[in-house]
């Protein structure tokens, strides 16, 4: 059977993912690493069955659970797979891209001044008429209020203080973090292989 180039594999699964067809609302596939570990945890890595199915028969991936549906062709039928895990193990990124979407998921999708979820934007800690750099050490996710608030102006000068400072995450920290925001829709095979209730590391 034919296998798929491991580079190629890294670039496909992670813009695979983060797609939503409409062909994953019904009977999406956990797709697992090698190592049984989601590739991703937010958002979950998933494909539509579709992709699963023909990824099942090219043999680059196992399947380990499936769902009680079958589909059928003239000369074949298969129950629908709802886990499945790659053959080949693809290597996470050692570096994180420093996007809007990490930065979010960094905070925890919550204001680094007060807390508040919902209609974040970005501040520079520093400002950057003040010399500031658009980095991970110096930007964080902050409400429209807050942002408004403090401006241009220092944290001394906002009388606001940080609830925790900005650093580079790691990959490892990404993925802690994604694991606090399940999807809505948590099939029951899944949950052996996503560990929701487990304890974090500090």
């Amino acid at each position: 059977m034919a296998t798929m180039n491991a580079s190629l594999l890294q670039a496909d699964f992670r813009t695979a993912f983060v797609r939503e067809p409409a062909a994953l609302k019904n009977h999406p596939a956990l797709v697992l690493n090698a190592d049984y570990r989601p590739l991703s945890y937010y958002p979950l890595s998933l494909w539509p069955w579709q992709e699963a199915v023909k990824a099942a028969f090219l043999d680059r991936v196992m399947i380990v659970a499936e769902y009680d549906t079958i589909v059928r062709s003239p000369t074949t039928e298969i129950r629908i797979p709802s886990v499945v895990v790659l053959k080949e193990y693809v290597k996470p990124q050692k570096r994180v891209a420093f996007t809007r979407f990490n930065l979010f998921l960094r905070d925890e999708f919550s204001c680094q001044y007060c807390g508040a979820a919902g209609d974040l934007t970005f501040d520079h800690v520093v400002p950057r008429a003040r010399g500031g750099v658009t980095s991970w050490e110096n930007v964080v996710a902050a409400c429209a209020p807050c942002n408004l608030r403090k401006g241009a102006r220092s944290l001394r000068d906002a009388r606001m203080n940080l609830r925790k400072p900005p650093r580079q995450p790691g990959t490892e920290e990404l993925r802690n973090a994604g694991r606090k925001f399940p999807p809505n829709h948590l099939h029951q095979s899944w949950l052996d292989y996503l560990y929701w209730d487990a304890e974090l590391d500090a």
